[in-house]
């Protein structure tokens, strides 16, 4: 049992950079479409940002939209290359931390909303109007069957009810502190290379 637990272990150590990488190649595209659409959208995301009654109601909403935005969509790129990545992942993290606390965490855990879901009943940070998903459904479904094209809007996958939650900003929180504690990863990023060429000291 040890010696296989050390084969393992060995192994294990040979593949560390690759779901390193896989994080990266993940969490890229998902950075560089938020900060896309902040900066394609830039005023109407300033006054979301910064407006009291329908927004978020920020202090700074005009820098703080530029941050977020240039953050995540520079931040973006320097993760699919692995080069400086521990440090752009502070930024992001505290993008993600204020998005978890500004955004989501009123609606909850879940990003979808699933009344059957054990996440729902009050478990983690209950959200009522997850409960009532069903019978948005249902509602939405009635009217498309009676005035819409049902079958059609369905083909390629189900309704269902958006509930916001901060379910995937904490995931993009964790697998920003993996990169940040572990680094990028061997054999597959800017940064191994570099520290290769110029050790520290």
């Amino acid at each position: 049992m040890l010696g296989l637990n050390t084969k393992l272990n060995e192994t294990a150590a040979r593949f560390s950079w690759l779901p390193l990488l896989l994080i990266r190649l993940y969490l890229a595209p998902v950075m560089a479409q938020a900060g896309w659409q902040k900066l394609t959208h830039f005023d109407s995301t300033v006054e979301w940002f910064g407006n009291a009654e329908y927004g978020l109601g920020l202090p700074f909403p005009f820098l703080l939209t530029a941050l977020a935005a240039l953050t995540e969509f520079v931040g973006a790129w320097l993760l699919l290359f692995g080069l400086a990545t521990r440090l752009i992942t502070i930024p992001l993290m505290i993008t993600m931390v204020v998005a978890i606390v500004t955004v989501h965490w009123q609606h909850g855990w879940l990003a979808i909303a699933d009344a059957s879901s054990w996440l729902a009943d009050g478990t983690i940070l209950h959200n009522p109007a997850v409960l009532a998903a069903p019978e948005k459904l249902a509602a939405a479904k009635a009217i498309l069957n009676e005035h819409g094209y049902i079958e059609w809007l369905t083909s390629s996958g189900n309704f269902v009810i958006l509930n916001n939650g901060i379910e995937f900003a904490a995931t993009y929180l964790i697998m920003l502190l993996v990169l940040f504690t572990c680094g990028p990863g061997r054999y597959c990023s800017v940064d191994y290379f570099l520290q290769q060429r110029y050790p520290t000291a």
